[in-house]
């Protein structure tokens, strides 16, 4: 009972992510000008975000916790969210990139969303490489939780808030381009996106443990050393 109780929650994004990769191929999808066929990439490419957006959620939370606190634990577990939330930024945009090219005509056409998360993932590339530059570890921990805590709104206001006062053509723009919300999702696409968001996102929070969990034993080994 007590493994079960421990895992049950790996078990379920395992198997709510391959549901999602198999019917989000599968499933109905509605018929909608320019985007065709290429709308089933919304099963993956939104849920990467979500995905992004559990990891570093967390990572403020754990940048918190070490202020108040102090331990190091906390510190090793914001970086590693950090780190999660990273894979999960570059595949949002992967899948972003290759969307455009169907319907846009190219990767990148410079559009406020795909600017505003080109800069939004290089303020966290910069809190990596701040880390990387200070050698005194509780002042490392503290200016990166600082950051941290300040970059994160950043974020939210590149990815979410800018992109949608200026034209784009990405879904959501104040160009008059509409939002996903505002087109017919049947429940054909219900049952398939909404899992994809929970799935996607324990499976970030399955990574992350996993990372803290070997950053925490070279951690403790290098102490020993």
């Amino acid at each position: 009972m007590k493994f079960i109780y421990k895992t049950w929650w790996k078990v379920l994004a395992v198997v709510l992510v391959f549901y999602t990769l198999i019917s989000g191929m599968l499933f109905q999808v509605p018929r909608l000008d320019i985007l065709h066929e290429t709308i089933r990439n919304l099963y993956f490419h939104v849920p990467m975000w979500m995905a992004m957006l559990t990891a570093l959620v967390l990572s403020v939370f754990f940048s918190v916790l070490y202020l108040r606190t102090g331990k190091e634990e906390h510190d090793l577990a914001a970086v590693e969210c950090v780190n999660t939330g990273m894979i999960f930024y570059g595949l949002g945009l992967v899948t972003g990139m290759l969307w455009a090219k169907y319907t846009w005509g190219e990767f990148w056409s410079g559009d406020p969303k795909q600017n505003s998360a080109a800069i939004a993932f290089l303020l966290y590339c910069a809190y990596l490489v701040l880390r990387n530059s200070i050698d005194e570890e509780q002042t490392r921990a503290k200016i990166s939780a600082i950051y941290n805590i300040f970059a994160f709104p950043v974020m939210i206001v590149l990815l979410f808030v800018l992109p949608r006062m200026t034209d784009s053509l990405h879904p959501g723009g104040a160009g008059g381009n509409p939002g996903f919300n505002k087109y017919d999702l049947d429940s054909h696409m219900r049952l398939v996106l909404y899992p994809a968001f929970i799935g996607w996102s324990l499976l970030s929070l399955w990574i992350a443990t996993i990372r803290y969990r070997i950053r925490l034993i070279e951690h403790k080994k290098n102490a020993i050393n």
